[in-house]
């Protein structure tokens, strides 16, 4: 960002933490960009003339007297068709050796789009995973997180969402990423060629935590242009928000904040609404679905970030690994999908929603077996079923290397209930039985 003419300077910083400075100052805006000697800086809180100011990367070595010019402009992007297939860091500016986009500068973090003009999702976003498709179906403009823990592989979940999904583009809103995973994504999207609807906004474990503030509202401005103005169907991808509600964190606490549960800032519902809200289903075809993850502590689903999280999203998918196969699946017990039954059944073939219903009980029978087993029970012969129903399940359907479409996902448990179960176990609607169970069962 450069300084310009005939802008004042302030030279007294009132007070300097980690993360913030203070300074007196008059004329000045909510969210209005500041050069603080050579570092950007945003204005975060205004009480009078009393101006408190984020640094993005960070305060040390920073003088008292150390220059603050106001730039009368907030954060923003050049939208435009030049974006697609790049890499840009936290401030839109390239980091993959490419010229500056041109475009028309949009500022970012604006408001979620105006009820009256959404309409309800209903188009199927199929991904290719069975543990998604099958049984936790995406909607066009739903927003939904991947629940993990911090050593499950959701990095490389989100890049098989994304390559297999049917969208016009697909934007990545990486916080926190290794240069391992950043490098990881970049070498999968050129070797699958789909760097034509890709871009890709980047903060690093190497660059400062207060960046990564920037990425959602860069990556959903991206979004916005590509929806509203081109009715393109769009997939945002931000991994990973709990770092990005760290970083929050860092802020608020470095201004004297009071936190809320688990040190959280008391406005981490709306901080978080204001990015998840930007999902949405236009009247016209375009539209923004949001995948998120969301790492736990320790598998504590109950901690303020996903806590809030799930307050907000439609539903949530959650990896975890079963011992059983050694595989990572998409657990159908604690993953939910709020809006498949907008399409299922009705975009997918009609016994969708009864297999779904009735390989999830049988899947919960195989839970109860195990613990029968483990309290030294005696097992019945539909128990020894359930459990070796519940190992293929697992393996061939829930995990995440499973790569299918609907049709064949649903034949696939038609053909597992045949070989495990009688008709009457399964409960199934007859005229469905009559039509799908395997004739040669």
């Amino acid at each position: 960002m450069e300084k310009t003419a005939f802008q004042k300077v302030y030279t007294r910083l009132e007070a300097v933490t980690k993360a913030t400075v203070d300074v007196r100052a008059t004329q000045v805006s909510n969210d209005e960009l500041a050069m603080v000697g050579d570092r950007l800086a945003q204005v975060v809180k205004i009480k009078g003339d009393r101006i408190t100011l984020q640094v993005f990367s960070g305060t040390e070595g920073l003088p008292t007297n150390a220059e603050v010019v106001f730039l009368g402009k907030v954060p923003s992007l050049k939208v435009g068709d030049d974006l697609v297939g790049r890499f840009f860091n936290a401030y839109g500016q390239p980091i993959d050796g490419g010229a500056e986009p041109e475009g028309e500068e949009r500022e970012i973090g604006g408001p979620s789009v105006n009820p009256f003009r959404r309409k309800q999702p209903s188009e199927l976003i199929p991904t290719g995973m069975a543990g998604i498709d099958l049984n936790n179906t995406l909607v066009s403009g739903q927003k939904i997180p991947f629940f993990a823990d911090p050593n499950e592989p959701y990095n490389q979940v989100m890049c098989m969402v994304a390559l297999r999904a049917k969208v016009d583009k697909i934007i990545l809103g990486g916080m926190g990423l290794t240069n391992d995973d950043y490098l990881f994504f970049k070498q999968s999207f050129e070797n699958a060629g789909v760097l034509d609807k890709m871009i890709c906004f980047v903060n690093t474990t190497e660059q400062p935590p207060v960046e990564r503030l920037l990425i959602p509202d860069m990556a959903l401005t991206a979004a916005e242009y590509f929806a509203v103005d081109k009715n393109e169907k769009v997939l945002v991808l931000l991994t990973d928000m709990t770092l990005y509600a760290d970083a929050l964190s860092i802020v608020s606490n470095r201004m004297d904040q009071i936190p809320s549960k688990d040190s959280m800032p008391g406005s981490l519902y709306s901080d978080l609404a204001k990015i998840y809200e930007k999902a949405v289903q236009l009247p016209d075809g375009g539209s923004i679905t949001i995948i998120a993850v969301t790492t736990l502590s320790g598998g504590d689903i109950t901690h303020a970030i996903p806590d809030n999280t799930g307050y907000i999203t439609e539903g949530q998918l959650f990896l975890r690994n079963d011992s059983d196969v050694n595989k990572v699946i998409i657990d159908p017990f604690r993953s939910l999908s709020r809006l498949k039954q907008l399409v299922i059944g009705k975009q997918t073939r009609e016994d969708h929603p009864q297999v779904m219903n009735a390989a999830v009980r049988l899947y919960a029978d195989a839970a109860n077996a195990r613990t029968k087993l483990e309290n030294g029970f005696d097992l019945s012969d539909y128990d020894e079923r359930t459990l070796s129903f519940a190992k293929d399940y697992s393996a061939q359907i829930l995990a995440i290397d499973v790569n299918i479409d609907t049709t064949e996902m649903l034949d696939r448990v038609w053909q597992m209930f045949a070989h495990y179960f009688k008709p009457a176990e399964v409960a199934i609607k007859q005229n469905l039985m009559d039509k799908y169970w395997p004739k040669n069962a």
